[in-house]
C-alpha cells in the first residue's frame, strides 16, 4: 500500500526566525504515522536548521534543486553528495519553475535526477503542463515526454525509488486548482505510462498532486485513487494550514 506524501516547497522564502517557529510548530505536531509521510524543502542555507529541530519527528527534509554535476569548478551548483552530508533524503528535480525561469530542458532534468539517485537521494520529479497545452489538449503528451526523457536516460526501474508529482503549471501560486478528477486522469495516465514497461513499479510508485493545495481542498485530492499526496507551495509556509493538509492525508 502507497503512503500518502505531503511535501511542503519553501521556494525561496524563510529565514532563520521564520524557520525556527515553522519546524518547531511542525516537530510537536505528531504528523508522521504508517499512512503518512511528511516532508519539507527549504532552500539551501537552511537545511542545516531542519536537520536540527526536526530531529526525531520523523519529518524529512530535502533541497529544491540539485546539481546535474558531482563536484568540481562549477560555481554556485551544489552536489546531491554535499546535501546527503546533510542529511537529505529527498530532491525535487525539474520544477516547472526551474524550467521556466532557468531553461532546464528534459534532458538536462533527467541528468539531475540520475545524479541524486546516484547518490542516495530520492527524486521528486516534478511534471505538468502550461495553460496554453491544456487548452490544446496536449497535457498527457507534454507529461508522458517529461517522463519518457528520464526513463530514456535512466531507466523504468529507476522509478523504483523514486517520486513523480503532477503539477500544472497553470495551477502554480495561481490560486486555480486542477478539479479532483482532472488531477485523477493525469495521475491515472502516469501510472498508465509507466506500467506499460513494469506494472509493479507503476503500482508502487508515489504520484503527488501540486497547484495551489489547501486546506479546504486537499482531502477532495487525496481522495482519488491514484493521488498519493501534495507538493505543497504556499500553504506549506503556515504552518497550521500545512498541519491542516497533513490531516487531511491521514
Amino acid at each position: 500500500m502507497r503512503r500518502t506524501l505531503v511535501a511542503g516547497n519553501w521556494k525561496m522564502h524563510g529565514s532563520l526566525a521564520e524557520n525556527q517557529t515553522r519546524l518547531n510548530t511542525l516537530a510537536n505536531a505528531d504528523l508522521v504515522s504508517e499512512k503518512v509521510q511528511v516532508a519539507v524543502f527549504p532552500t539551501f542555507p537552511y537545511i542545516g536548521q531542519c536537520k536540527s529541530v526536526l530531529g526525531e519527528s520523523g519529518i524529512q527534509f530535502g533541497a529544491q534543486n540539485v546539481s546535474e554535476y558531482a563536484g568540481g569548478a562549477y560555481t554556485g551548483e551544489v552536489s546531491a553528495d554535499m546535501l546527503m552530508d546533510f542529511g537529505c533524503e529527498l530532491a525535487i528535480i525539474g520544477h516547472s519553475e526551474r524550467r521556466a525561469i532557468f531553461g532546464e530542458s528534459n534532458q538536462q532534468v533527467a541528468e539531475k535526477f540520475i545524479a541524486a539517485q546516484n547518490s542516495g537521494l530520492i527524486p521528486v520529479l516534478c511534471v505538468g503542463e502550461t495553460l496554453e497545452e491544456r487548452e490544446s489538449g496536449d497535457t498527457t503528451t507534454v507529461v508522458a515526454g517529461q517522463i519518457q526523457a528520464v526513463i530514456d536516460e535512466a531507466g523504468i526501474s529507476a522509478f523504483s525509488d523514486a517520486v513523480i508529482a503532477y503539477e500544472p503549471v497553470w495551477a502554480i501560486g495561481t490560486g486555480k486548482t486542477a478539479t479532483p478528477e482532472q488531477a485523477q486522469e493525469v495521475h491515472a495516465a502516469i501510472r498508465a505510462q509507466l506500467a506499460e514497461l513494469d506494472a509493479e513499479i507503476a503500482q508502487s510508485v508515489q504520484i503527488l498532486y501540486g497547484g495551489s493545495v489547501k486546506p479546504n481542498n486537499a482531502a477532495d485530492i487525496f481522495a482519488q485513487p491514484d493521488v498519493d499526496g501534495a507538493l505543497v507551495g504556499g500553504a506549506s509556509l503556515a504552518a497550521e494550514d500545512f498541519i491542516q493538509i497533513c490531516q487531511a492525508a491521514a
